[in-house]
């Protein structure tokens, strides 16, 4: 596991980790070994869709495991938080990678095989919802989410009588 950016970071992951002891049943909780801003994995089972762990982004190593009964209550439980950075789904079932397809709110899906990473230029990352506004990383609309867009419009055909000014 790589580090986290500073020290309120390991302390927010760790309040987390806390907080989902209670929410869920800690399948995998290990301490980082060493000097520096590192969190060991947390994996957490039997957790409620509309708990903490469940709707809150949590940037450290922290993952909430729900059940679902089929494909759509999972594109349900999936589709049901603010966030939607990234999604993905390991099936062999052509219809259920098409339902995710088509779905799915987050901004990066992948199926089959392992789930995303950024890929710059590539992927949106951003996301949707309150991960962001899903423009591509370094591709070329991603300078105009810093923008603030402006259209100034002038009348070119006068009527009436508009003398020449002075300047």
């Amino acid at each position: 596991m790589g580090p986290l950016v500073d020290e309120a970071a390991v302390k927010m992951v760790n309040r987390y980790i806390r907080i989902a002891k209670k929410e869920g049943k800690p399948l995998l909780v290990r301490k980082a070994d060493g000097d520096g801003y590192f969190v060991g994995p947390a994996i957490f089972t039997d957790v409620n869709p509309g708990s903490r762990i469940a709707q809150e982004e949590i940037f450290g190593p922290v993952v909430a495991i729900m059940r679902a009964t089929d494909i759509d209550e999972a594109l349900s439980i999936a589709n049901g938080v603010s966030y939607a950075l990234t999604g993905g789904i390991f099936s062999r079932s052509p219809k259920n990678i098409e339902k995710i397809k088509n779905n799915s709110e987050s901004a990066i899906s992948t199926s089959p095989g392992r789930l995303p990473a950024l890929i710059v230029g590539r992927q949106p990352f951003g996301g949707f919802g309150m991960s962001g506004v899903g423009s591509k990383a370094g591709g070329p609309d991603y300078l105009l989410q810093f923008m603030n867009p402006k259209s100034i419009c002038g009348n070119t055909l006068r009527k009436g009588f508009a003398p020449e000014q002075k300047i």
